[in-house]
Parts: structure tokens; C-alpha cells; sequence
């Protein structure tokens, strides 16, 4: 990921609605929810989240998939490790070891 590319994801973050959206899309997984569900779980006006929601996808980090009369949008978890790999490419110079909180913090749950 290029610096622009993750300003340009930061700034589509920096925003309560947007951030609660793109966490909400996180748990969720590969199968995303409909814009009316989204709107309903965090109690968003349907127009505002349009708005978000659009925000969000031109930063590159939902996709959305238009089934029938509904778009389903989901949080593009390819993006988000391109992310990840940004912040932390040049961790501790290199000494991996003196990153262990950092990837603790971002291990998923699961078998070791």
C-alpha cells in the first residue's frame, strides 16, 4: 500500500459513523450486511449512511455486491491487511522480537 492510498483510508476512518460501520463490516466477515441492516444495527439514518457508506468504498476498504434490489456491503479484508502491513512494515527496525505486543494485538483468536 502506497502512503497516499493509506491517508486516503485514514481519513475515510476519522469519522465516528464511518469508523462504527467499517468495525461492524469487520465482525461480520467476507459476508457483509445489507445497507438497511447496517443502518438499523447502529441506528443510522439510511441517506446519511449512503453517504458513509461511499466514502468508505472509494477509500477502498468495502466492497459492495448488489443482490437483486440490495446492496451488500463488506469490509474488503484484503485492504485491511495491506493496511496492517503499512503500519507495521518497518516495526522495531526490523527486530521482530521487540514487536510481540504488536502481534499479539492483532493475532486473531484461534489455534496457535
Amino acid at each position: 500500500m502506497q502512503q497516499d492510498s493509506a491517508i486516503e483510508v485514514f481519513a475515510a476512518l476519522a469519522q465516528p459513523t464511518r469508523l462504527a460501520v467499517f468495525r461492524l463490516l469487520v465482525t461480520t466477515g467476507p459476508a457483509g450486511l445489507p445497507a438497511t441492516e447496517i443502518a438499523r444495527r447502529l441506528e443510522v439514518v439510511a441517506s446519511t449512511l449512503s453517504g458513509h457508506l461511499a466514502i468508505l468504498r472509494r477509500s477502498g476498504i468495502l466492497t459492495a455486491t448488489r443482490h437483486q434490489r440490495e446492496i451488500r456491503y463488506a469490509a474488503d479484508l484484503g485492504a485491511v491487511n495491506d493496511l496492517i502491513g503499512f503500519l507495521v512494515s518497518d516495526c522495531c527496525g526490523g527486530r521482530i522480537d521487540a514487536c510481540q505486543d504488536l502481534l499479539k494485538a492483532v493475532r486473531l483468536e484461534g489455534p496457535a
